[in-house]
Parts: C-alpha cells; structure tokens; sequence
C-alpha cells in the first residue's frame, strides 16, 4: 500500500514542478513580449513623428518619391500595385532598405506619413533593386491611384503576430493533459527524453546519396519519440535531410506539419518536397508565396475544387438579395431577405469550411510559417490530435513563443537549423539581453547537450580554406568538405580564364594606414566607407573581366549606409549583382563573395561587427572565393575577427589598398601632388612601352579613385608625418601573440623577408647615384605589403606598375631626398633639424620643405595645429631678422677703397663670429618670442580677417573647438551651421524636445489676446441680444395699440 502512494506522491511532484516551470516561462515570454511591442510601436511612432522620411529611407524601413508602374489584378482576386522610383531622380533604383516579401507596409501620398494619411495597407509580394510590388485586398474601384501621384511606403509594425504569440502563450499555461503533456515536460526539462525501444530499419531512401551524418541524423530523428535536433552548420544539406525525413515520416502513415520562422524558409520546403510529388498544402497569404508554388497554396485549390462553383452560386444570390433589400420599401420583404441572407451566409460558410477541411485532410503534409498555423486560421477546423509529428526548420532564428503554436499540435517535434548563425531579431536590447532573444533549440541544447542532437558534419557548399576558419572558430572543428567542392576555384566555372583573382579562395585587402577612414556623420545612424567601395568596385571589375557573371557575385556589408554607397556605385553597371546586408543573405550562397566590413577608425572601434554570428553568416555564403576589404588596424581589437584577419593572411593572399589604389592619400603621409601627377605620366609610358599593353582602363579608374578620395574630410590627415607610426604598426603585427587559431610556421622566414627588404631599400637610399628602384615582379603579396609599409617609414614615394603577374613595385626618392650638385643626399630628418638655421637661403629651403611636407594645411579637427603655427612663426621671425640686417648694411661708410676692402674683410670674419654669437645668444629670446606670439594669437578672434579680442568677452564654439568673438561666435557665421543642425536633430532623435528654433512656428493666439477677444465677443453678443430684445418689444406694443 505504501509504495503506490509514493508513486502517486511523486508523480504529483513532478506535475507541479512542470507546473511551476511553465507558470514563470509563460509570465516572463509575456512580459518580455509586451515590453518588445512596446518597444516596436515607440520605434514606429517616433520614425513617424520626430524623424525625416528622408532619415526613415536611410534606415531602410521607408521608400519615398515612388510612382505608380502597373496596376493588375492577381493572386485570387487581389489588387496588384508596382511602384518605382520617378523618373526625374538621379538614380532610377530603389535605395538600400529593410524590405522583403511578406512584410506589411502603409501607403501615404507625398505629404502625409501619420496613421490618418494612410491610404491603404498591403502586403510586399516581390521586391527588385528597380521597383516593388505590393497587394492590397482593397478592391480596385477603392484605390485610385493616379500615374503621376507621387507615393512612399512605410514598413507597419505587425499586431496580428504578437497577437498569436500572446494567445498561444495563454494556451500553454491551460494546457494540463493531453497528447502533448510528454512533449511539454522533456521541454521544460522536469522529465528525460525516452529512449527508442526497438531500433528502426529504413528500408529505402528516397536519396541515395545522402552522407553518413545525414544517414545517423535521419534515423535518430525517426527513432526518437519525444524530440529530436538537427544541428546543421552551413551548406551541410540540412534542408535535404529535413525533406528525407518528411518522406519516410509520410510512408510511415504519419500525418506532418511543417513550419518554419519565414515564409523564405517554407517555400523552400515546398520546392524540395514538390520534386517528389506528394500530396502538399502550403498555408498563407498568396502574396507573401513564391510564384513557383502558387498551385500548392490552399487558395488555388479552393479555386480548383469541386465545391468552388456553388461557393460562387451562393456569393452571386447573397449580393442579388443584398439588391432587391436596397429596392424594396416595405417591411416584410426586407425582413424576408435579410432571413434570405443569412441563411445565404450560413451555408456559404459551411460549404466553405467543408471544403477546406477535405483539402487539409488529403494532404499529407502541411506548410505553414510558425504564426500562421495558429487556431484562427484553416487550421481550427481539425482535432487536437490530427497531427503525428511536428518539424519546425530555422529553430535557432525563431522566438521560443512562436514555436509553441505548432508544438501544441503533435506530440512529438523534430526541431532543426544552427544556433551559430544570426538570432531572432529583436528591437528592444534590453528585451534580447533579459532572454528573448534566446531560442528553443539553442535552450536545449544548453540543457540536454548531444543526448538528443545530431550535427550534420560534411558542407557541400564552400571551398575547404573557406570553411576552415568557420569550422574551427564556431563548430569545433567537426566539419569537413565534401571532395567535389573541396578544392572549386572560380578559375572551374565554364568561361571563367585564370587570373589573379580567380585562383584563390581567400583574399584580404588591407586599408590600415591608408586613410581610407569610415564616414563619420553626427546624425547617420548607419555607417559606410566610400574609400572601401571603390576596391570593391575595382576587384569587381577584376572578375567581370575575367569571365565570373554578375549574377554569381554577392557583395555584403554590415551597415545600411554602405550597401547604398556600393548599389550607387555598382548597380547600373551591374543590374544582375545581388548586394545586400548580412541579414538579407541568411540562407542564401554566393559563387563569389565580397564582405566589406567598413569600420576604419583611430579608436578602433568595431560597433556590431563584435557579434560574431553576424561574421559567421558573412563569410560562410561563399563557395569559390571570398574576398575580405577591411582596416585590420581597426578590426583586429576585436579578438574574433582578428582570428579572421590572421587566419586569411596565412592562408589566402594578402593586399595592401595601395595596389589598387596608387594615389590613395596615406594616414601618415603625403607626396607633392605636381611631382606625383608628373611621376605617374613618366611610369605609365614608360609601362607601356615596356610591357606593351594599355594601362588606360587601370589609369581612369585610379583617376576615380582619387577623385573621391579627395573629396573625403576624413582622409585630410594630418598636417606633419610622423614616420614611427607605420613602422610601430608593423612591429606590432611581427609581434602580435597568438589567438585562437596558431600561428603560422613561416613567422621566421617573414621575418627574414622584412629584414631583407629593408636592408634593400636603405642600400638605395644611401646610394647618392641611383633615384629609382625597381622589385621584381616575382615578389608575393605579404612581401609586397611589407615594401610598401617600409617604404612609407622612410618617406620614399611608392607605386605599382603593371598588371597581374607582370606587376611590381617601384620606390623613388622625393625632392628633399634627391642629390643637388653633387651633395649628399639630406634625410627627412636632417632638413627638418635645418630649419633652425638663421640662414636666408636655408629659410627659403625650410620654407619649401615643409610646405611640400605638410601638404595642405585643411587638416581634422582630432588633430592638433600648435606645431604647425609655432614653426610659421618662427618662419616669420627669421625672414624680418634677416631683413633688418639688409637694411643696415647701406649704411655702413667708408672713406677709401684701401679701407673699405680692409674694413670688408674684418666685417666677414667678425660676421660669421658675430651670427654664430647671435644664434646662441638670441635662444632664450626666440623661444620667449614664439610663446609670446602664441599667446597673442590665442586671444584674436579665430574668425578670419578678426583681429577682435576675445580675453574679456568670448564664445567657445563646442563644433571646431575654437573661440570667436561676439560677432562672430553663430555657428552659421563662422562655418559651423551645418554641425550644429545635426548636432539639434540628433539631441532631438534622442531626448524627443524640441528646443529653441527645432520645430515649426506656433500659430496659437497668445492667451492674454484671446482672453481680450473673448470679452469684445461676449459684449458684441450682450449688445446683440439687447437690441433683440427691445425690438421685440417695440413690436408688441405696436401690435397692442392696433
């Protein structure tokens, strides 16, 4: 008697463990989720109220300035609206944005973007770089849209989703018993997964040509009774082993349902499935399926059944009764047709319900998104226990509350995809870290580890140096490349010819210490590197040329910002090429990929490029060749993608950004720009004269290159160089300790190769004869770099001639460095000391050089001008000494020549004592001279031409760190009206108050002139009714008298 009634006891414990556990999951998802629609709806109404739709474009959730295409009617009766940009834009293709087929999007005319304007709402069905289509279930004699309107399409924060989540959550703490109450406890980790009683044979597969990993996962998903996880890294064929598992579950007899996160994911399924001819429904919104498995969704067979002619009688005799109401007057005939109408109705209904239901019952497997197998859909109209087995694909980018709607419908799930790739996506940060953003499946993998995971372990997509990175930094270094993609190079693709470029898989290219900054805009959300997307441009080229078709090319980027700067750059010249943010190519592969990852900063920071799933994803979609552009300065602070920058530059080829760009304005550096444009003429012929072919196309594009260049703020550096810099980042990079991945064994023979080159290049430096030195072409990539690095240390000019493996590196001296009449040749360092010197012509010579030196004198603000104004000073005080000294020798008489000449040659050798004397003399006095003309300066107004004071009365202006007087201290005066707008949106965005001059003019009466209005008001009416009054009774008593 006793041990039932402990088995009893235990049993109730464990139902109130399960109790407990799903009481807090179910109370802590609702409140998370409540905080992330609320979070989703400030978002929407602050984009809606405080920011431009301008802004709103730039972060890709807004399309402005469309016209209207083409109007049809599709998808069963929808209205079908395409709109693209206006013709008079510069550009005729839509800019970079967040949109994508089946997201929910506000039609407003040009003026209005408030929920009142809204025109219509829709759903996107398909979206190009040129033009979107978007259906409305408005009928078209509601929507008038006129050709040359202009329109703009706002993405809507989706209700119905949160909705279902909420409704589904509410399901699952009222759920006690039933089929589903095995699966609940094993999810909610107070009961373990049973174990397969008997092993299970698979008599035959419906693809033989699945890989061991494939074969175990298949089978341990079938066996196993409760749950099962597919773990599949990328371009292991999880998709493949997901339909053969579908397949055999169907001729087990099982009845499927199949869901997945997004609609991408689904359709996809439906395409693999559809190849086995099996009896397929797909659930949805028509608009938001692919055309390809239109006749698989539930409305095209509606429209296909049997039942869909009487559907149509009974519409057409609800509307003939719905007229004759309108006609007759009398009451018993309206009563008569309304009873007419609903029983119309009921059995329209009915007939409709019936036929859905036969649909969804012949099919063998059904399709649906996550949300869109919740019970207010199709789906209602089945039993609880209909359904044997639930897969859910992409788990890992799913919420854990929107996998419960179709747990609740089989007891037992099979769960898939990889929790190594990008999360939910998720609005509120503070949301995501307090547990949202935590998946199903990356939540029992935590729990329950390889007990009831298999890993697919064998990728049939990338490159084995491509996947090698990934494999050992994310997945253990469990994967492996299949032989057939293994050693695949863009050199095999048909038409493809051997370059450069087309024979490796891996190729970096660095912009460190070549002033290829990130654009740094006060109110841009986004980032972008407009010196990045000329490489890119260029390698672009590069392949194109070499046969690779557009279409088999991706170019990602992190950040909105630089996918726009790369589709205005590319997309004319390229329509076909596919250029996208990491999340839009989740799941997707490339033949070629070009990851751009734009950060380029002296802080070195990498902003969300820290996620390293994002860089996961980024790299993993290239089969033949990844190409990397990137500041690894900047980058490698990080320690995972400094893991990738060691591993591509150990083994992939490594570029500097000077063989692509040869007139790039370096961090530290900058050449006489007449001598450079003479320079490169001289080379250029002399390359064609020597090599025999055309440089003109490299010529036009390195022209463009340095146009843009130039036109960044960010890249005019700094107004002196400073030579350590490079050389301290490249003895940083010799002695950068190991991470993750080991290091390389050929560390010494680099060494070794550095030590060489630079005992080369300073050979020719010391050398007085020679003024030009020309690498052979023999050189390799990292010996290359390390030319160019060594080179910039010493101040010698560097460039690359020729093309593909006849290109080499040719180093000269500058001006400064060159022989004049047989002296030796001045290191930068010496004419930079002579400066001091009181002589005229040396003053001339010093004047010169640091005018060649510093370049121009428009530097950044982060850099500081003191050295700069000190030395022009000191200049400046040289030439009137030297001038004082002109003017006092006519004055000097003599009376003969006899004494004159002796009186001259006295004056020569007391001369030279006397300046030797002056010069050590006058030390103190020049030192105490330039503070004193320091200070002097400091307390002028910085305006130009302003000689006010600004000791007493001055204004600091927070924009350029500089002090004005009160004249001049308005940011619009003095050049700094356009920080200061930026620096107002931005507190604005931020703070959400409008401050002084920030908002449009208050048209309201003032309250002490509208409380003066009201009194005349009330006195004119007093006035009024009075005269009334008294007419009234002026009438009266003349009606009395009569």
């Amino acid at each position: 008697m006793f041990k039932p009634a402990f088995t009893k006891n235990k049993w109730v414990l464990g139902i109130c463990k399960v109790v407990v556990a799903m009481e807090n999951f179910v109370s802590q998802s609702l409140e998370l989720l409540q905080e992330e629609r609320a979070a989703e709806i400030e978002e929407t109404r602050a984009w809606q109220e405080n920011v431009s739709v301008k802004e709103l474009q730039q972060r890709g959730v807004c399309l402005i300035k469309l016209q209207v295409s083409s109007q049809r009617t599709g998808l069963y009766g929808r209205f079908l609206v395409s709109f693209e940009p206006r013709k008079f834009e510069a550009s005729a293709a839509l800019p970079s944005n967040n949109f994508s087929s089946g997201d929910i999007v506000g039609l407003y005319d040009s003026q209005g973007s408030t929920p009142l304007d809204q025109l219509a709402s829709g759903i996107v069905t398909r979206i190009t770089q040129n033009s979107i289509t978007v259906a409305f279930d408005e009928p078209s004699d509601q929507l008038n849209f006129d050709i040359s309107s202009s329109f703009k399409l706002l993405k809507l924060a989706n209700d119905v989703t949160y909705k279902r989540l909420t409704r589904a959550l509410k399901a699952l703490s009222q759920y006690h018993a039933g089929p589903v109450s095995k699966l609940i406890d094993i999810l909610f980790g107070t009961s373990e997964p049973s174990f397969p009683s008997e092993i299970l044979k698979i008599p035959e597969l419906y693809n033989p040509s699945l890989d061991d990993s494939q074969r175990e996962a298949i089978h341990f998903a079938l066996s196993q009774k409760e749950v099962a996880i597919i773990h599949g890294p990328p371009g292991t064929g999880k998709t493949t082993t997901i339909v053969e598992i579908i397949l055999q579950a169907i001729k087990q007899g099982l009845k499927v349902l199949c869901c997945a996160p997004s609609n991408v994911a689904v359709d996809n399924l439906v395409e693999r499935l559809a190849q086995f001819k099996t009896q397929i429904l797909r659930l949805g919104h028509p608009a938001r399926l692919l055309e390809s498995i239109h006749r698989h969704s539930l409305d095209a067979i509606l429209a296909n059944s049997d039942n869909t002619q009487i559907v149509m009688d009974i519409r057409k005799d609800i509307d003939q009764a719905f007229a004759k109401l309108k006609k007759t007057q009398e009451r018993g005939e309206k009563a008569h047709f309304r009873g007419e109408i609903k029983t119309l109705r009921k059995e329209l209904r009915t007939r409709e319900e019936a036929a859905i239901v036969q649909i969804l019952k012949k099919a063998s497997v059904v399709l649906a998104t996550n949300t869109g197998a919740s019970n207010d859909g199709p789906l209602k109209l089945l039993s609880d226990d209909y359904f044997d087995l639930v897969v859910i694909d992409e788990c890992a980018q799913a919420l854990e509350a929107s996998c419960w709607i179709p747990l609740m419908k089989a007891p037992k799930c099979i769960l898939a995809g990889d929790h190594k790739q990008l999360p939910p996506t998720i609005i509120s940060h503070k949301t995501a870290a307090n547990g949202l953003s935590l998946s199903l499946m990356e939540r029992l993998i935590q729990r329950f580890g390889d007990q009831m995971v298999r890993m697919l372990t064998v990728q049939y997509r990338m490159h084995s140096s491509i996947m090698e990175w990934a494999s050992k930094q994310m997945y253990c270094g469990r994967l492996t490349a299949h032989k057939t993609v293994a050693h695949h190079l863009l050199k095999d693709l048909p038409g493809v010819s051997l370059t450069e470029e087309t024979k490796v898989p891996l190729l970096l290219i660095d912009t460190a210490g070549c002033g290829l900054l990130e654009l740094d805009e006060e109110d841009e959300q986004s980032k972008g590197n407009s010196g990045e997307v000329q490489i890119v441009t260029l390698h672009i080229q590069a392949l194109i040329e070499a046969g690779v078709r557009p279409q088999d090319i991706a170019v990602i980027a992190p950040y909105n910002l630089q996918v726009q700067l790369l589709r205005k750059e590319l997309s004319k010249k390229y329509p076909e090429l596919e250029i996208k943010s990491v999340d839009g190519f989740q799941g997707r592969e490339k033949e070629a990929v070009i990851l751009s990852l734009v950060r380029s900063n002296r802080t070195g920071e990498v902003g969300f490029l820290a996620e390293d799933r994002r860089i996961n994803v980024a790299v993993t979609r290239a089969r033949r060749h990844l190409m990397v552009v990137c500041d690894t300065r900047t980058v490698s602070t990080h320690l995972f993608l400094k893991s990738l920058v060691d591993y591509m530059t150990e083994h992939g080829e490594t570029r500097t950004a000077f063989e692509y760009c040869d007139d790039i304005v370096s961090e530290n550096y900058s050449r006489p720009a007449p001598r450079a444009e003479h320079r490169r003429a001289k080379d250029s012929s002399d390359a064609r004269r020597n090599n025999g072919s055309s440089t003109s196309d490299r010529s036009a594009a390195s022209l463009k290159t340095r146009k843009l260049t130039q036109n960044q703020p960010t890249q005019k550096l700094g107004c002196k160089m400073q030579v350590s810099n490079d050389s301290r980042s490249l003895k940083q990079k010799k002695d950068a300790s190991p991470g993750t991945l080991h290091q390389p064994a050929k560390t010494a023979n680099v060494k070794d190769n550095s030590e060489k080159l630079r005992e080369q290049i300073m050979q020719f430096m010391e050398d007085i004869t020679r003024t030009r030195f020309e690498f052979p072409s023999s050189l390799n990539s990292h010996d290359r770099l390390l030319v160019h690095q060594i080179a910039e240390e010493f101040g010698l000019e560097h460039f690359s001639i020729g093309e593909s493996k006849d290109r080499f590196i040719v180093i000269a001296k500058s001006e400064t460095q060159s022989p004049v009449d047989g002296q030796p040749v001045q290191t930068m360092l010496e004419v930079i000391q002579k400066a001091s010197s009181p002589a005229p012509h040396i003053a001339e010579e010093n004047e010169r050089t640091v005018t060649e030196i510093e370049g121009p004198q428009d530097c950044t603000p982060s850099v500081s001008q003191s050295k700069v104004d000190l030395k022009a000073l000191y200049l400046e005080r040289m030439q009137r000494e030297q001038a004082k000294r002109e003017m006092a020798k006519p004055k000097q008489h003599s009376s003969t020549t006899a004494s004159l000449k002796s009186k001259n040659k006295k004056h020569t050798e007391k001369g030279k004592v006397s300046t030797k004397e002056a010069a050590a003399s006058n030390t103190d006095e020049d030192f105490d001279a330039l503070i004193a003309e320091t200070i002097k300066a400091n307390s002028v107004c910085a305006f130009l031409k302003c000689k006010a004071s600004i000791l007493t009365l001055g204004q600091h202006c927070i924009h350029c760190n500089k002090h004005y007087c009160l004249s001049h201290h308005i940011p619009e005066v003095h050049g700094c009206g356009g920080s200061a707008k930026a620096h107002a949106r931005k507190l604005i965005s931020r703070e959400g108050i409008l401050y002084a001059g920030s908002g449009t003019k208050d048209h309201s009466l003032d309250p002490v002139r509208k409380a003066h209005l009201q009194r005349r008001l009330g006195k004119k009416i007093e006035q009024l009714a009075s005269q009334r009054g008294a007419k009234k009774e002026t009438t009266q008593k003349n009606f009395g008298e009569l």
